[in-house]
């Protein structure tokens, strides 16, 4: 990886950051997209590695493109690209949701993620390499109370990363969708706005996976031999699964 260049979008927080510091570790030159500066440069100051910053907000159309644009040499031949931005916000049934929640993740998750899409692929296609890691969820295979826009944009990403295949066969770019289930980050505190008890209590004796376990997926996956194409993998820890399905049942 220290001849590879690799960009993260919300790189300051969970899989984003712990990606960061992973393939610091390894030697790969770093470009971190995230909205908050401060935590930018403080992630920027501890990595020993080439980083260069863009403070910018996946939602933001332009700026995406622009801070593809306006990367210096040798930052501007991206090699992987993480599309890790998102989020979840409220635990409403639908007919109780926000709808501005709704939109927040409908423009970051999809939105946000095609925006970085587009702007890095052509690179990628004209120099006939490269490997695009979607951080989707089991969300968005299985369905939960509450999980309804959020999971909805997550199916998106898992299906969109296969049309990403289908599009790219023969151009010599892989892509990947990661389909996580429960990770201890602030995922949990930004659904929940704030209120860090109730986000606590999603990870209390659940065993959970840390985000440096993600990060050590990702790392995996794009450090294969370029003959091979992880399309889904979808991962939960071993206390968690998808069933059983659940019953109402009337008194």
């Amino acid at each position: 990886m220290n001849d590879q260049v690799v960009f993260i979008t919300g790189a300051t927080s969970g899989f984003g950051a712990a990606s960061a510091r992973r393939y610091a570790k390894a030697g790969a030159t770093l470009v971190l997209l995230a909205r908050r500066m401060d935590r930018l440069t403080t992630l920027q100051e501890e990595l020993e590695t080439p980083v260069h910053v863009l403070n910018v907000d996946v939602r933001d159309r332009d700026a995406v493109y622009d801070g593809v644009r306006s990367l210096p040499a040798p930052f501007d031949e991206i090699d992987v690209l993480i599309n890790n931005a998102g989020l979840a916000l409220g635990l409403d049934k639908v007919q109780d949701a926000d709808i501005e929640d709704w939109e927040v993740m409908i423009d970051t998750n999809i939105k946000g993620l095609l925006y970085a899409t587009h702007a890095v692929l052509p690179g990628m296609v004209a120099r006939r390499h490269g490997h695009i890691v979607n951080l989707g969820s089991v969300a968005g295979t299985y369905a939960y109370p509450g999980g309804n826009i959020y999971g909805a944009t997550k199916a998106f990403v898992n299906f969109f990363s296969l049309q990403l295949r289908a599009d790219l066969l023969g151009k010599g770019i892989r892509a990947t969708s990661l389909e996580p289930g429960l990770c201890e980050t602030d995922f949990s505190e930004t659904r929940f706005k704030g209120d860090s008890e109730r986000a606590a209590a999603v990870y209390e004796n659940s065993g959970a996976l840390p985000a440096e376990d993600i990060a050590e997926l990702i790392f995996w996956i794009t450090s294969l031999p370029n003959r091979i194409n992880i399309n889904r993998l979808e991962v939960m820890p071993l206390t968690q699964s998808f069933a059983p399905l659940s019953i109402h049942r009337e008194d």
